[in-house]
């Protein structure tokens, strides 16, 4: 993705096929919304939802030009909501209040994003606005934060159940994983 190439597209693919392999039924035959859609990513779910829509904030980029922050559709729209390393780059407290008001109840929402597991606390600064500062402090001119051990409690927040799914041995080294990778799966309570 060239929006935050430092997350390795190739890699996050591989494990959300690894995590659709056991859990196909998750998402077969369920509506589906993806934002900001690696095609990679976006082949996977369209082989198995019933409907499926791309989502980004830039025009011509998917099917629907969305805010994640403030989605201008109705509430229980979707059973599915693909949000691969969004949340780093945006307001990620309202965005999480949206993907679980746009969910269908027993609903869950796939989310990836960096996370570093040493720190409890997520680093974030809102004073440092400049693509340079951003750079500096969180890795990349677009991202607005580093996630610590903490981005659980945040997702909870939402109101979500909080599943993981990690990439460990043997699938690691079988294919090509990044250590520790995470997916969480996040589900709005019925």
């Amino acid at each position: 993705d060239a929006r935050c190439p430092e997350c390795g597209a190739l890699e996050r693919h591989r494990l959300l096929k690894l995590w659709l392999d056991s859990n196909a039924d998750e998402i077969t035959g369920k509506d589906v919304l993806h934002f900001a859609p690696e095609e990679a990513m976006a082949a996977l779910f369209r082989g198995l939802a019933r409907v499926y829509k791309s989502a980004d904030i830039e025009k011509d980029r998917a099917d629907l030009v969305l805010n994640i922050e403030a989605m201008a559709m109705a509430d229980g729209t979707y059973s599915c909501i693909v949000c691969s390393h969004i949340l780093e780059h945006v307001d990620d407290r309202r965005a999480l209040a949206e993907m679980y008001r746009v969910l269908q109840p027993g609903g869950l929402a796939i989310i990836m994003t960096p996370v570093i597991e040493g720190w409890s606390r997520t680093y974030e600064n809102p004073s440092i606005t400049t693509p340079r500062g951003r750079q500096y402090h969180f890795g990349q001119p677009d991202h607005v934060r580093y996630y610590g051990a903490d981005v659980r409690d945040r997702i909870r927040a939402a109101g979500f159940e909080l599943e993981e799914f990690t990439a460990e041995e043997p699938d690691v080294s079988t294919y090509a994983l990044l250590r520790g990778e995470k997916i969480f799966i996040a589900r709005r309570p019925n």
